[in-house]
């Protein structure tokens, strides 16, 4: 089932599906270019930053451009928040819709090693861009609208949500067109498995340190089974394995950067992907509270992650409140 036909039947505003359809068709683009590589000149590093301070890739602000470029045509969006711009994007049809956030390039330092990367959208409903500004962008992470990632890999895949489950969609490149192949994916609730960069595990907080500690003992331990970990420096590969296999991705408060509550940013990475795990049947906490219940405040705000198997979380929040106690 090709994702027009899916759209049409799971939803009946079709101003979400043009959005989605869109959505779907930037990917394809940005695939393309993926996909040439160093052929297209788009692997390079540039001299610029982003509102992180983080070094731009080619990639990174030609995937921008493209996704904006299909938002605008879609007619149904009224700003756009990128991980490439300070400022929120506004267009012309300010009373359309909708509002997006996005990470247009999630995990660009991996072109280099011709590792995956992907593109992170966020879809929320507009409550007045045009009188309030950004702060319109500033809404819980429960009020999503959809919530999708593109993963540039072997093959190209979509996993969208629309609020009803959690789905797949992998790219025909014969028909250029997106095909069902997964339906109401379902995150283990058990789990052998953990993603974290344990190269800064001397900042992490006691629960965290705890939790991993308890992992690396294995079936020696008081977990009583051997776990495995991976850390792919890409949220999008590192969560659709969970969402694929089960497991926990794991991005913590931590005490190198103390200004910084966490590293990844709430409106277009915690929250969409929160939103895809949830509708799996998984959990997403900072740590104490969920994700999705937080109030942003800023619309670059990070925020700490942890989120996938549901057994896992709980005894995440159990370690941070006991430690709080």
């Amino acid at each position: 089932m090709q994702l027009d036909v899916f759209l049409k039947q799971v939803s009946l505003n079709h101003a979400l599906n043009v959005l989605i359809w869109h959505l779907a068709q930037a990917g394809i683009e940005i695939a393309e270019l993926v996909r040439q590589g160093a052929l297209q000149g788009v692997t390079e590093k540039t001299a610029s930053t982003n509102v992180q301070g983080e070094t731009q890739m080619q990639l990174d602000i030609r995937s921008h451009e493209l996704a904006l470029a299909q938002l605008r045509a879609s007619a149904v969006v009224a700003a756009v928040l990128s991980e490439e711009a300070e400022s929120p994007v506004l267009f012309e049809t300010v009373d359309a819709p909708f509002l997006v956030s996005m990470d247009p390039l999630d995990g660009s330092s991996n072109l280099a090693i011709n590792g995956v990367v992907g593109s992170i959208f966020s879809v929320l409903p507009n409550t007045g861009i045009a009188t309030q500004g950004e702060q319109a962008f500033l809404q819980p992470g429960q009020l999503q609208r959809a919530a999708a990632y593109i993963m540039y890999g072997p093959a190209t895949l979509l996993v969208l949500t629309l609020g009803q489950g959690t789905h797949v969609f992998t790219l025909n490149h014969d028909s250029q067109a997106f095909e069902l192949t997964q339906q109401n994916l379902a995150v283990a609730e058990e789990t052998s498995e953990f993603a974290i960069n344990a190269s800064n595990q001397r900042y992490w907080q006691p629960a965290v340190q705890r939790y991993v500690n308890e992992c690396l003992q294995g079936a020696d331990g008081l977990r009583g089974r051997d776990y495995n970990m991976r850390w792919c420096a890409s949220m999008v590969m590192d969560v659709h394995r969970i969402l694929t296999r089960g497991g926990v991705f794991l991005y913590p408060r931590d005490s190198k950067q103390p200004a910084r509550a966490g590293r990844l940013r709430l409106l277009y990475e915690a929250n969409p992907m929160s939103l895809l795990v949830t509708q799996a049947g998984g959990a997403s906490i900072e740590g104490l509270d969920d994700i999705l219940a937080l109030q942003p405040t800023a619309c670059h705000q990070r925020v700490p992650v942890l989120m996938g198997s549901t057994q896992e979380i709980r005894r995440l929040r159990e370690y941070h409140q006991q430690a709080q106690a």
